[in-house]
């Protein structure tokens, strides 16, 4: 895709917004979702803590290295006000002399800088005779990049169209004796083979007593006939994430098995309905503790409802018991309640979409009725 220098720039003023009502001269910025979201140069970063930006309200500047740097220009044309520097220098020494040649005197560092990186920076700017306030950014950009623009939505409603077609290709895969990691291999190739550029995560694939852990790691486990499948994964799209979690039925249920799974399904579908611009994360996470609970699987039930997704697989807003905030139009966010019982099965159903001021809008495609896979 092409790179939208509108869209960028309004992100940059929504940061710049930020750095003058709290009179910060400066921000510095390492945490790559955020410069992925701020630059708007895609498929770029990758595992490295590698880039630093030192933004001031007329300037943007980046630091990098040869690794990446061809990529940044590639990807952000001749004529972006982003500043691109590749020397071979140390990070913290590179933003001390940001700081000592714009004399900035209150800079704001974000918070998911290692100690390491702000302990360097301390001392590069004693050793530069600089002086200056470095108060902290406590997720600032978190909640910017929470409220979605058109561009994202449909980065992540593609991916999702690549989940649901891998999750009609798994189940007329998946046979009895087959392994968790067999069928993981299978889901995985299918995505990337089909559209997707990239793994949200590690694909959960969990048979039988397995799917009693929320976040089963697959194995050697071979499944069988009768053993519900908890399957969650998802497509990664120019950065952008799905995130989906579907059970399967290898044969046909027991009447345990679908009683578990239509509670399941209420407390998705109702906690679903309820959602919408301005309520709290943390009521609609309530609402399906009170549905499984009065089920009598509340102790089988501790994750939260749903979490955002967009750079990040997990991203703010959350549906959980902690979060008393309201949830803003135009975030993504999955709904996903589970039920787990131990030594028998795990359930979970899990869509993500948009919300609105009217409700949700589910990306997600897949039918939510329980899949039974013929043996």
């Amino acid at each position: 895709m092409s790179l939208d220098k509108k869209l960028t720039a309004a992100r940059v003023a929504r940061l710049r917004e930020i750095m003058s009502a709290r009179g910060y001269d400066a921000v510095i910025l390492r945490n790559n979702p955020d410069l992925r979201w701020l630059t708007g140069a895609e498929r770029l970063f990758d595992f490295e803590t590698a880039h630093t930006a030192f933004v001031t309200a007329d300037e943007l500047c980046l630091h990098t290295d040869s690794r990446y740097c061809n990529t940044f220009h590639e990807r952000l044309g001749s004529d972006t006000p982003w500043k691109i520097d590749e020397d071979l220098v140390e990070p913290a020494w590179w933003a001390a002399q940001r700081i000592r040649s714009s004399h900035a005197r209150v800079v704001a560092v974000e918070d998911t800088c290692t100690l390491s990186f702000f302990d360097d920076l301390a001392a590069e700017l004693a050793r530069a005779s600089a002086a200056c306030l470095m108060p902290r950014l406590h997720g600032d950009i978190l909640d910017l990049r929470s409220v979605k623009d058109d561009s994202e939505l449909e980065l992540m409603r593609h991916a999702q169209t690549i989940t649901d077609a891998a999750f009609e290709h798994i189940c007329s895969f998946v046979k009895p004796g087959q392994t968790e990691q067999e069928i993981r291999a299978e889901l995985e190739n299918y995505m990337l083979s089909h559209g997707a550029d990239a793994l949200s995560f590690d694909s959960i694939i969990a048979a039988g007593p397995n799917g009693a852990n929320p976040h089963a790691q697959p194995g050697e486990t071979r499944v069988r006939e009768g053993d519900l499948i908890v399957m969650d994964y998802g497509a990664g799209y120019h950065d952008y994430h799905s995130d989906m979690t579907r059970t399967v039925c290898l044969g046909a249920p027991s009447a345990e098995q679908r009683k578990v799974y239509d509670v399941v399904r209420e407390a998705h579908e109702t906690c679903a309905a309820a959602v919408h611009a301005g309520v709290v994360g943390r009521d609609v996470h309530a609402l399906s503790v009170k549905i499984i609970s009065e089920a009598g699987y509340g102790d089988y039930y501790h994750h939260g409802l749903g979490h955002g997704v967009g750079l990040e697989i997990h991203e703010r807003p959350y549906f959980n018991r902690t979060n008393d905030h309201v949830i803003p139009a135009n975030s993504v966010v999955t709904i996903e309640p589970g039920i787990y019982l131990p030594g028998k099965f795990g359930i979970r159903l899990e869509d993500f979409g948009v919300v609105t001021e009217q409700g949700y809008a589910p990306f997600t495609a897949s039918p939510h009725e329980l899949v039974s896979i013929p043996c």
